[in-house]
């Protein structure tokens, strides 16, 4: 039995390393080199922000500093109590470009819908009134770097893609944030691997909703914002509808646009990660207790079997724990840590499963992927 589940855990990690879409090759994902001033594409970014006056102001920055595009904001204060549009208008004013933000004042939330995604909604109309050639939708904690829309714009021109987007650089200073953060990236690559994300013969959709660029004519054909209109892991169930309706998807990984939301404490990063795992595995038991007994005999296991006294389990484990850390190593080097954080992924990823359980006890007491206030993925019972 233990030669068994050692054999399982190194064959996993090998058909990870060799076989799963090169998903950890983290150059790979690195935006490529394009034409940052092709077409002077006109963009809308849309910006939903519900108390976010400690960030907001560094991103709208962030936006109107943009080189390569006409670039406009339309930031929709979804029921904001702290001065979030005031700090918007101020970082606009700073920098006198108050004519390109437009600042809406969000409507009460209809029946169906996600707080987030209806006041995307509402900006999104106002945006078409424009004919952008692209929406940008992006969050309001995220920092773009100058150049970081017309790298997207460039991307889909020159893909041609419908849809782009970065996985930006998360924040990542904390004790938590060190042992946490890189995983999160680790494992969204891993659920959904860029290369089969960009191949149209892969149903695989994803996309990273802090900085998603996708044409105005592609978000009709998929049936607009109302298509997604109560998802909680809003940005890969919009690449799936572009996908599925002929469009074609890009997913990279972003050098120097970053969230600059932090998530000091373990707490923090549980909750994080617990909004959105249950729905991740469609509210399903079974495959809830199917995956945690998976993530345990793929990645406790290897490390386990090395305090077996028994010399072929130990030399199987020792080999995946390897493999793994192999793996996980460039995201790793990515966020600047010390490689030794490779080796720490089994208890990382033990923390995770406790998440996703703990999302699925939320769930079931009716507070799914509450966030700000709002239960965003209540329990149909």
């Amino acid at each position: 039995m233990l030669i068994l589940a050692g054999t399982i855990g190194l064959a996993a990690w090998l058909y990870m390393l060799l076989a799963h879409g090169g998903f950890w090759r983290v150059r790979r994902l690195m935006p490529p080199d394009v034409n940052l001033d092709a077409g002077q594409a006109t963009v809308v970014a849309v910006v939903p922000a519900r108390d976010e006056a400690d960030v907001v102001g560094r991103c709208v920055a962030s936006l109107l500093r943009q080189r390569g595009v006409q670039l406009r904001v339309v930031l929709v204060d979804d029921g904001s109590s702290d001065g979030t549009a005031d700090v918007a208008r101020s970082a606009a004013a700073a920098m006198g470009k108050s004519e390109l933000l437009t600042v809406l004042a969000g409507k009460p939330l209809e029946p169906g819908w996600s707080g987030k995604l209806w006041a995307v909604q509402q900006g999104v109309e106002h945006a078409a009134a424009l004919h952008p050639d692209f929406y940008l939708l992006t969050d309001a904690d995220i920092e773009h770097s100058p150049a970081s829309v017309a790298t997207l714009a460039g991307i889909a021109t020159e893909g041609p893609y419908d849809m782009a987007s970065f996985m930006v650089r998360l924040h990542c200073q904390s004790f938590a944030e060190k042992a946490l953060i890189p995983a999160f990236v680790f494992f969204f690559f891993m659920l959904y691997p860029p290369a089969w994300i960009a191949d149209q013969r892969r149903k695989t959709a994803g996309a990273a909703g802090g900085s998603i660029l996708i044409r105005r004519e592609a978000l009709e054909r998929a049936g607009g914002i109302a298509a997604i209109r109560a998802e909680v892991i809003d940005d890969c169930a919009l690449a799936r509808r572009v996908k599925q309706s002929g469009g074609s998807v890009w997913i990279g990984l972003a050098t120097e646009t970053a969230s600059i939301r932090p998530y000091g404490t373990f707490a923090e990063i549980g909750k994080m990660i617990s909004r959105s795992a249950f729905n991740q595995l469609r509210h399903s038991w079974l495959l809830l207790i199917g995956s945690v007994a998976g993530m345990a005999l793929i990645y406790a296991g290897p490390p386990l079997l090395l305090l077996i006294h028994k010399l072929v389990p130990a030399l199987l484990g020792g080999a995946a724990w390897l493999l793994m850390a192999i793996c996980y190593g460039p995201v790793i080097r990515f966020y600047r840590l010390s490689p030794l954080w490779a080796l720490a992924l089994p208890l990382v990823a033990a923390f995770y499963m406790g998440a996703t359980v703990h999302s699925a006890l939320k769930y079931a007491m009716g507070r799914g992927g509450e966030w700000k206030g709002r239960i965003q993925d209540p329990s149909k019972r």
